[in-house]
């Protein structure tokens, strides 16, 4: 690898003709330096201890938020294409419940909590250059959105592409977009300096986020929370809920043996003789749902001592400059998680929360499921459990639903009905007909076509 600082200042170069702001270059130069110095950005399970309790929603008093109400802000993580089921706009543009898209259910939710608190609570957008255009059109055609003064969006950051045997800023002729990676959600913090959005939104009088990701509709923001957390003088909040064997490759909160902060830790910062322990969702109970609340006081006084780079844990995330193409050449992308803050806030805490807070779209399975009568919108537009269950069904769908068209096209009289089931598996190619009811455990298996109206149980 090289050594010397030809790699380094290669990338700030192009990062600047691309027009990035200091605080991105500063942030890249912390991690690429990190990098060379043979920082591999794991996090052994020999450093850590497992968490055993941490405080709980239920728990919390319920009380009102008062005051801290009006220095409230909704920001959604909007930066997505939805690349992996095949689709090109902003995935918060998919229909997702009741012919409505996520972004129209966010908009109803911040409208109704609105009316029903009478605060401000602007919706404010972290984008990314792909999903900027298409999601704010969609925004503007709702009526009463903007909080004057308040831009609904602001747009995260990229940096370069590295190559893997020399440390030099990858050049790929065939396609320069793919020169170019996402930094991960971690950018979320420098994204906000870079923009100028956190100094507008301090400005403003606004003091407190919650932050979700625009794919998650279980991600409410929550008053009573807001009021213990600004009771509490909390800087960062994290919101976590119990692990299940799902959840073994996702990200859990552990604590450092030695400083004893909190941490979270994803899989690509597991040594691979620790990844056992990584998965053992009974050691390592509690899993991040990246819904987090946070001062943007305590955040700027952070910055502002360590010089705009906030120093989150890194994540080296190893791949070919071309995702298609296993043969181009393999390149470092440097990335950090924004639930990795938990790390770096003096008294930065993590709270147990319900499943019902956790409802993410990351497959067509997962859409399937919300889609369905399993779940409900109810009057405030919070996406719950249809009465009478107390979990979703589990549905695994083969290859050929993968990508969003192919997914319609086997559907195209809308969902089964999913309400009474616990399980559903489809193998091979199967178009379901109208009404189609699902009963406790179903299997099929194509190629077939499900009638209209028939009941699939066993």
């Amino acid at each position: 690898m090289s050594t010397d600082n030809d790699g380094l200042t290669a990338a700030i170069e192009k990062m600047q003709a691309e027009g990035l702001g200091e605080a991105a270059v500063d942030t890249f130069r912390h991690y690429y330096e990190l990098l060379r110095s043979g920082e591999g950005g794991m996090l052994p399970e020999s450093a850590l201890e497992p968490v055993e309790d941490v405080p709980d929603l239920s728990s919390l008093p319920d009380d009102a938020a008062g005051d801290a109400l009006d220095q409230a802000v909704v920001l959604k993580l909007n930066g997505g294409l939805g690349t992996s089921m095949g689709m090109t706009p902003a995935k918060s543009l998919l229909e997702v419940k009741d012919g409505l898209s996520f972004l129209d259910v966010i908009v109803r939710q911040v409208l109704a909590l609105r009316r029903e608190t009478g605060a401000r609570l602007p919706l404010v957008l972290m984008n990314s250059f792909n999903t900027r255009d298409d999601s704010l059109a969609a925004l503007h055609a709702h009526e009463s959105v903007d909080v004057e003064g308040l831009p609904l969006d602001f747009v995260q950051n990229k940096v370069p592409k590295i190559r893997a045997d020399d440390l030099m800023p990858v050049e790929w002729p065939a396609n320069p977009a793919q020169e170019w990676a996402p930094p991960g959600h971690g950018d979320l913090y420098t994204a906000l300096v870079t923009s100028g959005m956190l100094d507008t939104l301090l400005e403003q009088g606004f003091r407190y986020a919650f932050v979700s990701n625009a794919d998650n509709l279980g991600a409410v923001f929550e008053p009573r929370i807001l009021s213990w957390f600004a009771r509490e003088e909390i800087p960062f909040l994290l919101e976590v809920t119990d692990r299940t064997e799902a959840d073994r490759k996702g990200g859990h909160v552990a604590r450092r043996r030695e400083e004893g902060g909190l941490v979270l830790r994803e899989v690509a910062q597991t040594p691979e003789e620790d990844v056992e322990a990584f998965q053992d969702i009974a050691r390592h109970r509690f899993f991040n749902t990246n819904n987090l609340w946070l001062d943007l006081r305590a955040l700027r006084e952070v910055l502002d001592v360590q010089g705009g780079v906030l120093g989150l844990p890194m994540i080296v995330n190893r791949k070919t400059v071309d995702p298609g193409d296993a043969s181009s050449p393999e390149v470092i992308q440097l990335e950090t998680a924004m639930g990795a803050a938990i790390d770096v806030f003096d008294d930065a805490q993590a709270l147990r929360v319900s499943r019902e807070r956790f409802v993410p779209v990351k497959t067509t399975s997962d859409l399937l499921v919300v889609r369905s009568d399993a779940y409900v919108l109810d009057d405030a537009q919070r996406l719950v459990l249809a009465p009478g269950r107390d979990a979703a069904p589990l549905v695994s769908l083969s290859s050929e639903y993968k990508l969003v068209g192919g997914f319609d096209e086997r559907f195209p009289k809308g969902p089964p009905s999913l309400v009474e089931a616990s399980r559903l598996t489809v193998e091979g190619d199967v178009t379901f007909g109208a009404g189609v009811v699902v009963r406790g455990s179903a299997s099929v298996t194509g190629p077939s076509q499900v009638d209209d109206g028939a009941v699939l149980e066993g």
